[in-house]
């Protein structure tokens, strides 16, 4: 039987390489085809108040661990009452085989309330109630980097991300050695201005927008794309156009444009399932802290572009996710809509266009 052995990648299974982690995704477009047989829902609709006096986020009320929350009128931040990270940890003992290694971690997490509006998410924040958050990632970003060696920004949103509590607020923990994710980013990012004398993520950021096929949201210093290597089925990459290293380092006229952005891609992803469309969110940054800095041929973390990860979880509708089983826990990620079609997809729904 003849077939057309020609390539076609929105047809054809190919690998596609993640430079930036040093990943690889299987991507199979072909399957979007196939018949859906899986579980279907009824997304659950719910009115939330704009104050919960059962809220342990909202201004006023009491917290688990027993603090009582300023009654605060813009944002809010407060050391975690249950942190996964403690300032004065001790070191384990050292094990005896060298298969049973560990290693102490020291550092400290923090909750920061977006809002006191119980019922809003990012989503729905105005211009002014984004530069707020922006104002705050980029103040704990500095404060906490004067000590710490990395600063995890990030968001769960929504139940289908693990998030506890609907109140908009975000987490950060910080801790005094590099995890493993940005660890593996600093690598690659390193290897690349070696090689290329370009930061990766500077030059990634120029092609997507000269070529547009992955390109979702654009403003004047922010670009937000379906990254070339995604592996989450409308993930998202937001880079600043300009090389910058570390939040801080954001101009006053790029807070106000990442601001500008955050309300045009997070509005575009509740519109394609017409439903508030959870994700988590969080900023990598070159590393931090004093005593960290690392000097090579390029200059002190030259290698390292400020950038956004944005993972949603939702594949066919508001109630029908992706899930990272069988060959994916196995093998490697896999992914059947391409990142162009996912793209197109997001560009088709944005709410007043997203250019």
């Amino acid at each position: 039987m003849d077939r057309d052995l020609t390539f076609d990648p929105t047809e054809h299974p190919h690998r596609r390489h993640d430079p930036l982690s040093g990943g690889t995704v299987l991507v199979s477009p072909h399957r979007t085809k196939r018949p859906w047989q899986g579980r279907q829902e009824t997304p659950a609709t719910t009115e939330r108040p704009a104050y919960d006096p059962t809220c342990y986020l909202c201004p006023g009320n009491d917290r688990a661990g027993g603090e009582t929350n300023p009654a605060y009128e813009g944002t809010y931040v407060f050391t975690n009452d249950f942190a996964a990270l403690l300032p004065d940890a001790p070191a384990p003992t050292e094990e005896d085989h060298p298969l049973l290694q560990r290693s102490g971690v020291q550092g400290t997490c923090q909750v920061i309330c977006f809002s006191p509006r119980h019922d809003l998410t990012l989503a729905e924040f105005d211009q002014a109630g984004l530069e707020q958050v922006v104002a705050l990632w980029a103040e704990r970003a500095e404060v906490l980097g004067r000590t710490w060696r990395w600063v995890q920004m990030f968001e769960n949103k929504g139940q289908a991300m693990g998030a506890s509590n609907p109140h908009p607020h975000g987490q950060i923990w910080a801790l005094d050695t590099l995890p493993a994710l940005p660890a593996a980013e600093d690598h690659h990012q390193r290897a690349w201005l070696d090689h290329h004398g370009e930061p990766l993520l500077v030059q990634y950021a120029a092609l997507e927008r000269e070529r547009r096929e992955r390109v979702v949201a654009e403003t004047e210093h922010w670009v937000a794309v379906v990254p070339w290597w995604a592996v989450w089925p409308f993930e998202l990459l937001l880079m600043p156009t300009r090389h910058v290293k570390r939040f801080p380092e954001l101009t006053a006229a790029e807070r106000v444009d990442l601001a500008r952005l955050l309300g045009r891609v997070l509005p575009t992803l509740d519109a394609l399932f017409d439903t508030p469309f959870p994700y988590s969110m969080g900023w990598h940054g070159a590393p931090t802290g004093v005593g960290f800095e690392v000097e090579d041929e390029h200059g002190v973390h030259d290698h390292w572009q400020l950038h956004a990860h944005v993972y949603p979880p939702l594949l066919r509708s508001a109630t029908v996710r992706k899930f990272m089983v069988g060959f994916e826990m196995l093998g490697e990620p896999q992914r059947d809509l391409t990142p162009e079609q996912a793209a197109a997809r997001l560009r088709d729904v944005a709410p007043g266009g997203n250019r």
